[in-house]
């Protein structure tokens, strides 16, 4: 009966065990390792798909470049409505006319028999005297008038036949901005990687911190207890146990910092990812024992690196500016033709059908052809140099971030006998001072020995990774990240 009375008291405990652990699971963040945060990334991170959108755009422009060569053709309507008026100057035609109508007359009288000529001469005679009445009717100017509209459909081509290098510059152009919009785009990817490394790895940094302030609070916790036991024994003097609730005070204080940063750290990560709740970083801090490969494996890259493939985009832009401005020296010759297609209501003056072909030469530009040529040359110049200047600059960027890596790895490793020396001196001091035989400070300092190595070997692993990360960006290599990761013999918490 007692043991039915027992189960029946614990039965809302035990079936709220259940309840408590869901409510744990659902208030927990989701676990993401580091792989599947850079396939997120590529799918909701805008600065990416900006890029992306930015290269197909280039691409669509430099397609459209290539028909430069073919004719254009174009369709056009009219309606036209017009009036004409015409003058005809009648008067030395009326003059010239009179003239030869009375030569006329005088000849006839000579060709006609004598016994006939004295008739000839009368009618003559009065036909000559009528001729100015009779070419009076006829107006000195003649003009005519006409008003009409006229709808004119037309058909017109254009064909270039040589534009001095105008459309190969044009093209070349196009397809350099491809490039360097390519190179844009890689050079995002990149970023984008060591930024997912940053943020993904700085929450693991922070919630590693959290976890050690937690641990060092709670040795202090314990040894706060143990003093105010022993003092309660008369076994130590309250200021040495005031010496330790100082130091636990200050572990609290900095745990508290260490919680509200893991927070921070966790909101970027968050934010980054396009999560609207927090994630919990599954994959650890590591380091690679072995070294890194040589520093000029990754120089040797130098020429695929985004921002050199940039520059030699850009001085190849900079080359088609050359041409163009050379082809204002050169002729254009352009074949034409024009078909009217309505010819039964046209203007009188309006061609059925036109085709052709021009030369055309400038004699005198009101701009300075000159001058833009020597611009496009100082362009030139500019962009090779700097092309120059970004190998040198990721030549550096690839040997400091080959170094910083490198001496983050040899510290991480030097640590683990620091790291071990300083839980043991913890141990050590713990027993002295429950004993009585040292004083809290030296607690207090072999705890903050061992808080400090902990803390330099997270901020060495996290160097490291941070470093690599840079590394492999730098030299075009940043997919390798992945495979250094997997790789990693060390990670943060091991305890060798």
């Amino acid at each position: 009966m007692a043991a039915f009375r027992i189960s029946v008291w614990m039965a809302p405990a035990l079936l709220a065990v259940p309840t408590i652990a869901l409510a744990q699971q659902a208030a927990s963040p989701p676990s993401l390792s580091f792989e599947a945060a850079l396939l997120r990334l590529d799918r909701t991170s805008p600065g990416l798909s900006g890029e992306d959108h930015a290269v197909r755009a280039s691409e669509a422009l430099a397609a459209a470049t290539r028909t430069l060569r073919r004719p254009v053709v174009t369709a056009s309507a009219s309606v036209i409505e017009y009036q004409k008026t015409l003058s005809v100057d009648l008067a030395n035609a009326k003059d010239q006319a009179i003239g030869a109508t009375s030569d006329f007359l005088q000849q006839v009288g000579g060709e006609v028999p004598s016994q006939y000529q004295a008739i000839v001469a009368q009618v003559t005679q009065r036909v000559g005297a009528a001729l100015p009445g009779l070419f009076s009717a006829i107006p000195d100017t003649l003009q005519f008038q006409t008003r009409d509209t006229v709808f004119r459909p037309e058909i017109s081509a254009v064909l270039p036949l040589y534009t001095g290098g105008a459309i190969s510059a044009v093209q070349a152009g196009a397809e350099a901005a491809v490039g360097i919009a390519r190179a844009q785009q890689a050079g995002g990817h990149d970023l984008s990687r060591v930024a997912l490394v940053r943020a993904y790895f700085g929450q693991s940094v922070a919630a590693q911190l959290a976890l050690s302030s937690r641990q060092t609070l709670d040795g202090f916790e314990r040894h706060l207890a143990d003093a105010q036991k022993l003092e309660a024994q008369g076994m130590l003097a309250h200021g040495r146990v005031l010496q330790v609730q100082v130091a636990r005070d200050t572990a609290a204080r900095a745990f508290d910092r260490a919680q509200s940063e893991e927070a921070t750290a966790a909101d970027a990560l968050s934010r980054m990812l396009d999560q609207p709740s927090r994630i919990a970083a599954t994959t650890p801090l590591f380091v690679n024992s072995a070294p890194l490969p040589p520093v000029q494996t990754f120089l040797d890259g130098i020429d695929q690196a985004p921002r050199a493939k940039g520059a030699d985009a850009a001085r190849a832009a900079a080359q088609a500016g050359v041409d163009l401005a050379k082809s204002r020296y050169r002729p254009q010759a352009f074949a034409y033709g024009s078909y009217n297609a309505n010819r039964d209501n046209t203007v009188p003056t309006d061609p059925d059908w036109v085709a052709g072909a021009t030369l055309r030469y400038t004699l005198l530009s009101n701009f300075d052809r000159r001058k833009t040529l020597d611009a496009a040359h100082e362009r030139a110049a500019a962009a090779a140099d700097a092309a120059a200047q970004a190998r040198k600059d990721i030549a550096g960027e690839i040997v400091r971030a080959w170094n910083i890596t490198e001496a983050a790895r040899r510290s991480f490793l030097l640590l683990d006998s620091s790291l071990a020396a300083a839980r043991e001196n913890v141990r050590v001091q713990q027993l002295s001072f429950t004993e009585g035989e040292v004083a809290s400070s030296a607690l207090i300092d072999a705890e903050a020995a061992l808080a400090t190595a902990q803390t330099q070997r997270i901020a060495a692993a996290y160097e490291y990774d941070l470093g690599l990360a840079a590394l492999l960006a730098a030299s075009h290599r940043a997919d390798d990240f992945t495979n250094f990761m997997r790789g990693a013999d060390r990670h943060v918490g091991d305890q060798r």
